[in-house]
């Protein structure tokens, strides 16, 4: 099975490693640090800025076109079956729902805001999260939640809609990050 090719990328770093099957939509609009990987089966739609030491799991979805925009930190990771929506129809009955295909004059009102994963955010198995969400810093959303507001960080989410379950220690994952070179934005 070929590779996805990295040089359609708009920059693409070091130790940067692509599953089978990888399909990236617009990969002119995409920016992949070093020591990344993503797996087999993701579909990304969007902009998107991956930041360094990131893990995208097998059959991750990002959707919402060319407007939409997704950001990944630093230490941050989607586990498999992540469905991450950038953009959406907003389904108020004001025009036809669907395929970018439909005219502009038919199409319902879009609801485009980037989800943004701030450094050390990490997102469990078949988690969904919605149009503008802020996975605050250290932020860990628990398998199956569907994440709709954004976060606090350092703090662990689960349940439908997500809510606030307990603290998430940080000082283990900031020490090993120094030792690799990085520094947290909030110390």
């Amino acid at each position: 099975m070929p590779q996805f090719d990295h040089s359609l990328l708009k920059s693409v770093g070091t130790d940067v490693v692509f599953g089978a099957n990888v399909e990236i939509r617009r990969p002119h609009l995409v920016t992949i640090g070093d020591h990344v990987a993503i797996d087999t089966g993701t579909y990304i739609t969007t902009c998107a800025q991956i930041g360094d030491y990131v893990h995208i799991g097998p059959y991750v979805t990002v959707i919402g076109g060319e407007r939409a925009r997704l950001v990944m930190g630093h230490f941050t990771n989607f586990a498999a079956g992540c469905r991450v929506i950038c953009g959406s129809d907003r389904f108020n009955g004001h025009g036809l729902i669907g395929p970018a295909t439909l005219p502009a004059g038919y199409k319902d009102a879009m609801k485009t805001e980037p989800i943004v994963l701030e450094n050390f955010a990490n997102v469990g198995a078949n988690v969904v999260i919605m149009p503008g969400v802020t996975l605050a810093e250290g932020t860990a959303i628990g398998a199956c939640s569907l994440v709709t507001k954004s976060t606090e960080p350092w703090t662990i989410y689960t349940g439908i809609p997500a809510k606030p379950l307990k603290p998430r220690p940080r000082d283990t994952m900031i020490r090993y990050a120094a030792e690799l070179g990085y520094r947290s934005e909030r110390d």
